[in-house]
């Protein structure tokens, strides 16, 4: 069985004061299989807290079998609830469930998702949340830990989480639970509830904050909202996000435009086209110091100019793509992989693209055998890589003992140039 493991966080804590944020789920830089992302609400049952949880499982990575002209896939979801220090199983949900695709394109197809939607009402406490995917034909075992944390809504004015918005069809909200944006989006869409204890207008602010907390985008608006529970979905327009990590923040201000409750949560730009892993320009520039020479990089990490530096990291790619006519650029797609595989892999110290092994992986790619000796009696832990086809062996050593392997026999020769 091949098992696949994230550990991510759904925590909301104190902002200002009395004033809330969820962080949601950034599963777009690292989910193994599938999607996940959880809200917080208000709850209908006294002394309860709701959760209601969504996941998006991508059809690619499920195996299809083809039955009477149609592709079938079957798998079962398992949701565990735990105490905090994962000790005491409090709760578990299982259930099964099928995806029927008419052709193998539609089953194949990065586009075609499925969404899977439960809602719960706990106790107000913090919960260690375990999500396992099993896919029944192929095997294959996907896992998610999580730190949910759900609150009392106790107060006189509260918000709930956010949940951000992928569309709507026939009046029915689908959420964006992988919480991306592209660079090329222009508007957010995103929905909430908000609790009062009586009949007011409020002052809503909306804010968009970059990594380094700056403020790119703000809207002030008037809402009056009702005495219990309010459902509010709005829409940011003119949006001008570049590559990263930002935080839409959505409070209620009094006159003096200070906070007095509110929520948060965290999304990802990513550009159009382009691995999901990318959330960072200047760290994928960086990146491509085995393919790209030093003065390319430089020129590009040269421009001042968030804008233009993105475009001429955008068109050095084109520059290499081997089929321009389609959306996909397999050198790219490839090359990022290995990025994000050695990042996962061979980390360390530095970053796993730093290391000799991520060097050796990003730069031939996944070798064609590997000998690992991790327990030698009269030698330090060490481990062998063929490459066939350039009749190549690389040597490395754990000189430390904690992971660090180098690379002994590091001469540059016909190899040293990346290979597709």
């Amino acid at each position: 069985m091949k098992k696949f493991v994230l550990i991510l966080f759904f925590i909301s804590t104190a902002l200002w004061g009395q004033v809330e944020y969820s962080q949601g789920v950034l599963s777009v830089t690292g989910s193994p299989g599938f999607y996940i992302d959880a809200a917080n609400y208000k709850s209908d049952k006294p002394g309860k807290s709701r959760l209601d949880v969504f996941i998006q499982i991508p059809y690619k990575n499920l195996q299809f079998i083809k039955k009477k002209g149609q592709f079938l896939a079957k798998y079962t979801v398992t949701l565990s609830f735990y105490d905090e220090d994962k000790e005491d199983l409090k709760f578990e949900k299982v259930w099964n469930s099928k995806i029927i695709a008419s052709s193998f394109e539609a089953a194949s197809s990065e586009n075609n998702f499925k969404y899977d939607y439960r809602s719960f009402d706990f106790d107000p406490e913090t919960y260690a949340l375990e999500c396992n995917l099993y896919d029944k034909d192929s095997k294959k075992d996907y896992t998610v830990n999580a730190k949910v944390k759900l609150r009392e809504f106790d107060k006189p004015l509260q918000f709930s989480d956010l949940v951000f918005i992928k569309s709507e069809v026939d009046s029915q909200i689908i959420p964006n639970i992988s919480n991306s944006v592209t660079s090329s989006d222009s508007t957010i869409s995103f929905f909430y509830e908000i609790y009062s204890n009586k009949n007011q207008t409020l002052n809503l602010k909306y804010e968009i904050e970059d990594k380094e907390e700056d403020i790119i985008y703000s809207e002030s608006i008037t809402q009056d909202v009702s005495k219990g529970t309010n459902f509010i979905k709005h829409k940011l327009v003119d949006i001008k996000n570049g590559l990263g990590k930002y935080r839409l923040i959505a409070k209620a201000v009094d006159s003096d435009g200070d906070a007095i409750t509110g929520t948060s949560k965290y999304f990802v730009s990513r550009i159009y086209g382009f691995p999901a892993s990318i959330t960072d320009l200047d760290q994928a520039i960086d990146e491509m110091i085995y393919i790209a020479g030093s003065s390319v990089r430089n020129e590009i990490e040269d421009i001042k100019d968030p804008k233009e530096r993105l475009q001429k990291f955008k068109d050095y790619w084109k520059s290499k793509d081997p089929s321009p006519n389609t959306i996909d650029n397999e050198v790219l797609n490839e090359y990022y992989r290995r990025v994000s595989y050695a990042n996962k892999h061979f980390k360390n110290y530095y970053p796993g693209w730093r290391t000799d092994m991520g060097m050796i992986y990003i730069t031939l790619g996944p070798p064609d055998n590997v000998e690992r000796h991790p327990f030698e009696y009269d030698s330090k832990p060490y481990e062998i890589w063929d490459y066939y086809s350039i009749n190549q062996r690389f040597y490395f050593v754990d000189e430390t003992g904690f992971g660090d392997y180098k690379l002994l026999n590091f001469n540059y020769g016909d190899w040293y140039r990346y290979r597709q």
